[in-house]
């Protein structure tokens, strides 16, 4: 799991001296949102070059106005990367263990079986469920995305349902999953940061999680009764035609997603549970496609390009390998170092405090911390973040308003963890448009529980109902019984 040393400063531990005032912390604020709009929107520029004129900003800023050191400013770009590090690496190795899982036939061969098992009415629904399982098992929603997903992408276009639809269901189902899963990484970093025990914060996060996710369900099931069923004549006929003519379709060919999904549900890390499925998908390639040695690490290394004959299969199995990562990469490295420079300054814990400060009720400080999450996320671009700092920066404030620590982490993570791939420069939805090839902006409108989510919490804290009062009485109610 990420480093938990990490501990974001509160406004009072911002040397007063440097300290910023509120209208000069909204200022990298504004820089972001105008830097990224104009550049990414307006002209056309990948994210990396709008990040790196707010990095600059921010830095400029920080030295030259609020009176902070180059090293000081260094040593918060440090502690960000590091604290992101992990996410890093995944990025890694799950671009190399796509390509090696195509090469092994493992994606291929689900592809095959999903297209017999799976209808156009029947597809995003199931997707979304089938993809919570996962995530709720292994508690990873990115190695459900970069897994799975990827090979329900090529089923649903299959079937003929839009790209963008399938992503939005299969986050849906994999955030939905990884918030209630014990073995998650942000589940726990939520439990660790707020001094809440780790099945109480779930528990306070159930019922709110069942709301936004029920009514997901409900909307893919509806979206679902608009396809009328009918595919083209022989369109899955001739995509399962190419597939075998170009694979060996087997059962067997599911041993690296064995392997994989088998260590993660014995309680592996993460990382060594994926590189574990490389060697796998290496060892299926070798010994079931007749790939070499030296061919099946290429491939690992520089991707896939398949030439079966049929454009949509070629499309849907190409793949960049280790390497093809580095776009995605250097967006988190460019974000992260970004979120390092905003917590250095100050401006975060400014910004937090200011939020807290003007709850005055404790349905207001509940909606108040969804907003810093969300605020954090667009921020810093990473999950991790949106949890620790309003986490650490806020406990104080709840506890003075009589509040729980679980209200704080089951409000931090409603709003935090499922956001993040709604924001184009954030890690997450980097990491599912490098995966996938779909724009944030694409599938936004059809992941609905990453916008459910935080909605449940606002609508629930604005009714003065706090999660841990309901997780009270569930827990009260199963005593009982």
């Amino acid at each position: 799991m990420e480093d938990q040393r990490f501990t974001p400063r509160g406004l009072d531990d911002v040397d007063p001296a440097h300290r910023p005032s509120l209208a000069v912390a909204v200022l990298p604020v504004v820089a972001l949102v105008a830097f990224l709009g104009v550049g990414s929107a307006v002209l056309g520029l990948d994210p990396h070059v709008p990040l790196l004129w707010s990095i600059v900003f921010v830095g400029l800023l920080g030295r030259y106005v609020l009176g902070w050191s180059w090293d000081h400013l260094y040593d918060g770009i440090a502690r960000s990367l590091r604290m992101g590090l992990q996410a890093v690496l995944i990025l890694f190795v799950i671009y190399g263990l796509i390509s090696t899982w195509i090469s092994a036939g493992t994606i291929p061969s689900l592809m095959y079986y999903g297209l017999d098992l799976l209808s156009p009415r029947t597809f995003l629904p199931v997707t979304a469920l089938l993809a919570a399982v996962v995530a709720f098992a292994i508690g990873s929603s990115w190695t459900t995305m970069g897994t799975l997903g990827v090979a329900f992408v090529g089923i649903g276009s299959g079937l003929g349902v839009p790209a963008p639809m399938t992503v939005g269901a299969i986050l849906s189902g994999a955030y939905a999953g990884d918030k209630q899963s014990p073995l998650s990484d942000t589940t726990n970093l939520a439990a660790a940061v707020t001094n809440t025990d780790l099945y109480e914060h779930i528990r306070a996060m159930r019922a709110g999680t069942a709301v936004a996710f029920g009514l997901a369900l409900l909307a893919y099931v509806v979206i679902g009764l608009g396809f009328d069923g009918a595919i083209p004549a022989g369109r899955i006929g001739e995509i399962q035609g190419t597939l075998t003519g170009t694979y060996s379709v087997t059962p067997l060919a599911f041993a690296p997603l064995a392997v994989t999904f088998g260590l993660a549900l014995y309680g592996v890390p993460a990382l060594p549970t994926l590189v574990s499925g490389v060697f796998a998908g290496v060892g299926t390639s070798v010994l079931l496609q007749g790939e070499s040695f030296v061919d099946a690490w290429t491939v690992f290394m520089s991707g896939t390009a398949p030439e079966t004959g049929l454009s949509l299969v070629n499309d849907l199995l190409a793949s960049g390998g280790l390497s093809g990562s580095a776009w995605t990469v250097a967006v988190v490295v460019a974000a992260l170092s970004l979120g390092g420079l905003l917590e250095a300054t100050g401006v975060l814990a400014v910004l937090a405090d200011r939020l807290a400060r003007g709850a005055r009720s404790t349905g207001g400080l509940i909606a108040a911390t969804g907003v810093s999450a969300l605020a954090t996320n667009a921020l810093t671009a990473q999950q991790y973040m949106s949890i620790v700092v309003p986490g650490m920066t806020l406990r104080t404030v709840y506890e003075e308003l009589g509040l729980t620590s679980r209200d704080l982490s089951s409000a931090i993570e409603s709003a935090g963890t499922p956001t993040g791939a709604l924001f184009p420069w954030h890690a997450g939805a980097v990491f599912v448009f490098g995966v996938t090839g779909v724009e944030t902006l694409a599938y936004a409108p059809y992941y609905f529980f990453g916008v459910l989510s935080p909605l449940v919490l606002f609508a629930a804290a604005l009714r003065g109902i706090r999660p841990a009062s309901v997780a009270t009485d569930d827990a009260d109610a199963a005593g009982a019984d």
